[in-house]
């Protein structure tokens, strides 16, 4: 069987080689193979390099999603008197008022204003009451209340700082400043 099919195959040698292609063909494929391969240089250093490939893209990634958050923070951040121009001008009288107040308070020695920390820190201009009325007050732009309630806050400051700068006066005071006082109520 095999002698009959060795000779089978001499017999059709040439039915079974078939002509390849031409060489222009070939030509043409050598140059679309050049072509993809300069096409393709960045794709092999990627898949080379994927790793570091990956990580600059998620520094990329983390580092737009910090700029986008700190600039979100920025806005939000940006002063009550900013936004509602209204409530600038009460927001600068009241401050320089208050100020004005805590540094003659400041300029008393802190042992004998009988402040401790706390309490010295409540007396800033801007303590948490005052934050949380201007968060609410950028949640809700057009309520009255809350604006009322930042100029009341002011004044309730205003009121407290001016109790404290009397009875520090009062503590301080020369014994004929306080016969002058006692005779000018009289």
């Amino acid at each position: 069987m095999s002698d009959n099919f060795e000779r089978f195959i001499q017999q059709n040698r040439a039915a079974f080689e078939q002509p390849g292609p031409s060489s222009r063909v070939w030509e043409a494929m050598e140059k679309e193979l050049g072509q993809q391969q300069s096409k393709g240089r960045v794709v092999r250093m990627l898949s080379k390099n994927w790793f570091k490939a990956a990580v600059i893209a998620v520094l990329l990634i983390n580092a737009g999603v910090l700029f986008l958050f700190i600039k979100h923070r920025q806005q939000t951040n940006s002063n009550v008197a900013v936004m509602f121009p209204e409530m600038q001008e009460a927001q600068i009288y009241y401050s320089s008022r208050i100020e004005a107040r805590l540094d003659s308070i400041r300029s008393y020695p802190a042992a004998e204003l009988g402040l401790d920390s706390t309490s010295r820190k409540e007396l800033e201009l801007k303590n948490d009451t005052y934050k949380m009325l201007e968060k609410e007050l950028k949640n809700n732009p057009g309520n009255e209340r809350i604006r009322a309630a930042i100029i009341r806050y002011y004044q309730l400051k205003l009121d407290l700082l001016d109790k404290i700068l009397e009875d520090l006066q009062e503590r301080h005071a020369a014994p004929g400043e306080l016969k002058k006082r006692y005779e000018e109520k009289i």
